[in-house]
C-alpha cells in the first residue's frame, strides 16, 4: 500500500503590487498615523509622531484609529488620510 500526500494549501496568485512612490523629504510634510486598535498601540505611536517631529521636521501629523483590528478602516477615513497627508504609516502593537 502506497501513502499518498497531500498539500492543504492553497497556491493564491497575489498578481504584482504596485508600491506609492516615495517622498523625497519627511521635512514640512503631513503624515498620518493609522492605529488599527490594539493593545498599546497608542504608546508606539506616540513615539513615531515624536520622532518624525524632532527628527525630520514633519510639519503636521494626523492620527486616525480604526473600530477594531479585525475590521477594515472605513473608505470615509481612507479618503480622509489621501486627502490630508502627504503618506500613511499604518501601524500596530502588542
Amino acid at each position: 500500500m502506497s501513502d499518498i500526500l497531500l498539500d492543504p494549501t492553497e497556491k493564491v496568485d497575489r498578481g504584482q503590487k504596485v508600491f506609492a512612490p516615495r517622498l523625497d523629504t519627511l521635512d514640512g510634510t503631513t503624515i498620518g498615523l493609522l492605529d488599527i486598535n490594539k493593545a498599546k498601540g497608542v504608546h508606539f505611536l506616540d513615539r513615531i509622531e515624536e520622532m518624525l517631529r524632532t527628527r525630520y521636521g514633519v510639519k503636521e501629523v494626523l492620527r486616525r484609529k480604526k473600530v477594531s483590528p479585525g475590521r477594515l478602516a472605513s473608505e470615509q477615513l481612507h479618503a480622509e488620510l489621501r486627502e490630508k497627508c502627504d503618506a500613511v504609516i499604518e501601524a500596530l502593537s502588542d
